[in-house]
């Protein structure tokens, strides 16, 4: 009897042993160019498309509505991957793109650097769009690898010529596909985990090019839109049809993607982040004012759907109110990978903005921050750059040339009343002050403080 007793304890340390140390995942799934308000769970009032899969993430996780991105992707995508803000990283617009921007410097600190430093065992790929550096010189095609990860296989550039003949480089090496895109990326991402070590946990960065431009009619068998033609006269006539087609066929290959990790019994180990890189194109944008869509700080800019899913939440189904970064990003992954010191291997020179959201996710917290921050710059400079601040009801915009706008969130959800038109409240004078003295505490250089605000506060635009 003692025997028994004795290897029964023995085999409960091990179990518990073993479980303290199960194999734990994350995958990030990056959507490009998508507001949150062609989803119905986000807002109801606006024209939207069934997501089925997307929506599965909701029961198992929490719903973040008030997460503030970049306004374009290579910066929003640098802020994640570094946690750090542009001013720090110099990567403030696109790759390549309108205006220009630095590429991402291969020497910054990384999820993957740090999560090999933490675990080695832990495998790390990156799939899908790039756009981080350009593809010239060729040494640029190493740059994934370079930056921490094991494995890298997608496109490098922004937008695709076509999402069914496009130029893939796997590990640097470039191949031309034909598959359609958001296909080729799922293939590919179920492919390297089915050939990884099935006891190695992984982290697998999934960057679709979809629904970005070019608008297309998807393969049949991908989503609903059976009306559509395809042509150029159709997607010109109907643009957001288009673009609703291309969300529900990268839902449908999100959903094959779960498919295959419950097949591979990965899905109950592993935690799924789903976001937006940044707002709608004007040609997409479910707004009257166009002006405040991509490219630029306005909420339609920057507010992205992301949802966090899996394991690792508590009491799971539920809407978090809290303001975040898409630099929390950085953090909460760490974490999410089991990395809880992660800080000690920053340099004092390479300072990180992200707080992590995992106590929102253990329900031991409703907040991590108290404002949230983006800004876009280039170089070659206009009349978008600038830098924006957000409390829970207060919005400061700084433009770079000199204009400020102020709103009150609570009640102008699209921006429409610059409150520095007019008389001010109080209750505004001290958002505006705690606002732009925390914006130039954080640039850490000159003043984003207006002293006349609330003196003659009409004057001020």
């Amino acid at each position: 009897m003692y025997v028994m007793k004795k290897t029964s304890l023995l085999f409960a340390l091990y179990f518990l042993v073993n479980l303290l140390h199960a194999q734990h995942n994350t995958i990030l799934i990056i959507a490009d160019d998508l507001s949150p308000d062609y989803f119905g769970f986000y807002e109801d009032h606006v024209d939207t498309v069934d997501v089925p899969n997307i929506r599965k993430l909701l029961s198992k996780g929490v719903r973040f509505k008030n997460l503030m991105s970049n306004p374009v992707c290579s910066s929003t995508r640098t802020t994640i991957l570094t946690g750090r803000y542009s001013f720090r990283t110099g990567v403030g617009g696109i790759v390549g793109g309108v205006g220009g921007s630095n590429q991402v410097d291969t020497a910054e600190i990384t999820i993957p650097k740090l999560l090999k430093l933490y675990n080695p065992n832990i495998v790390k790929a990156d799939i899908g769009k790039w756009h981080l550096s350009q593809p010239m010189p060729t040494a640029n095609l190493l740059n994934p690898l370079r930056m921490g990860y094991d494995h890298f296989e997608g496109p490098f550039i922004g937008q695709l010529p076509s999402f069914t003949n496009w130029t893939k480089y796997t590990n640097g090496v470039s191949s031309t596909v034909t598959t359609y895109a958001t296909t080729e990326n799922v293939n590919n991402a179920v492919t390297w985990l089915k050939t990884q070590n099935a006891n190695n946990p992984f982290f697998l960065w999934l960057a679709f090019n979809a629904p970005h431009e070019p608008l297309h009619l998807p393969p049949a068998g991908l989503h609903s839109y059976t009306t559509l033609t395809g042509t150029t006269q159709d997607i010109n006539a109907n643009p957001k049809s288009y673009f609703k087609a291309m969300i529900q066929a990268m839902d449908h290959e999100i959903g094959r993607l779960f498919d295959s990790l419950t097949v591979m019994n990965k899905m109950d180990s592993t935690d799924i982040i789903f976001i937006g890189d940044n707002g709608n194109t004007p040609r997409t944008a479910q707004i009257s004012d166009l002006t405040k869509a991509k490219g630029t700080v306005y909420q339609y800019g920057v507010h992205v759907p992301f949802i966090i899913a899996g394991p690792s939440v508590v009491s799971p189904g539920r809407t978090s109110d809290a303001l975040v970064n898409t630099a929390d990003l950085f953090a909460t992954i760490l974490e999410l990978m089991g990395d809880n010191n992660w800080a000690t291997n920053i340099p004092a020179n390479k300072p990180v903005d992200a707080k992590s959201l995992l106590p929102i996710l253990k329900q031991q917290s409703t907040t991590v921050r108290p404002w949230a921050f983006s800004e876009i710059f280039k170089l070659t400079t206009d009349s978008s750059d600038g830098k924006a601040m957000r409390n829970v009801d207060y919005k400061l915009i700084k433009f770079d040339y000199g204009q400020e706008e102020f709103y009150r969130l609570a009640t102008d959800s699209l921006e429409s009343n610059n409150l520095l038109n007019g008389a001010l409240s109080s209750t505004d004078i001290v958002n505006y002050n705690y606002l732009c003295n925390e914006m130039t505490t954080l640039i850490g250089s000159g003043s984003y403080c207006n002293t006349s605000v609330g003196i003659v506060s009409a004057t001020k635009k």
